[in-house]
């Protein structure tokens, strides 16, 4: 009986610990992280393929490691790792009102790149997630 209440509690546990670190999203663009200051929005590849077939001024960033971006990366998106951006991004990333995309293998990279980029004033941000989210083929060098 004592491990049905805590196997019952350690679940109650695990889905308040999921739900209340998710945000709200929708099929194409998603809302702004609920619950947060952050001012990024999620959104979907085809939403970014459509932004790029309409010759959207838009940034690409992958903020993985070196390798993983050599081994695979959408075609022109610049590379910063997510745990440089709060050094290199006001040199590299120079209108803090354009268009930016970020993804990275997971998504978990992402959005802490998103979160760094929005505390550092850039205003139009969006995280795709994982590279995974992209079925429009990748390149490597």
């Amino acid at each position: 009986m004592k491990n049905r209440i805590l196997a019952v509690l350690f679940i109650a546990l695990y889905v308040t610990v999921l739900t209340g670190c998710s945000s709200s999203t929708n099929s194409l663009v998603g809302n702004p992280t609920e619950g947060t200051s952050s001012s990024y929005e999620k959104i979907t590849g085809s939403k970014v393929k459509e932004l790029i077939n309409q010759n959207k001024n838009i940034t690409i960033l992958d903020v993985r490691t070196e390798e993983e971006y050599k081994a695979g990366h959408i075609e022109g998106s610049l590379l910063i790792p997510y745990d440089e951006i709060s050094k290199k991004a006001e040199n590299i990333l120079k209108d803090k009102s354009s268009t930016i995309i970020v993804y990275c293998h997971s998504g978990r990279r992402s959005a802490i790149a998103a979160q760094t980029l929005s505390e550092l004033g850039y205003s139009n941000i969006y995280d795709l997630g994982g590279i995974s989210n992209w079925n429009y083929g990748v390149i490597a060098n």
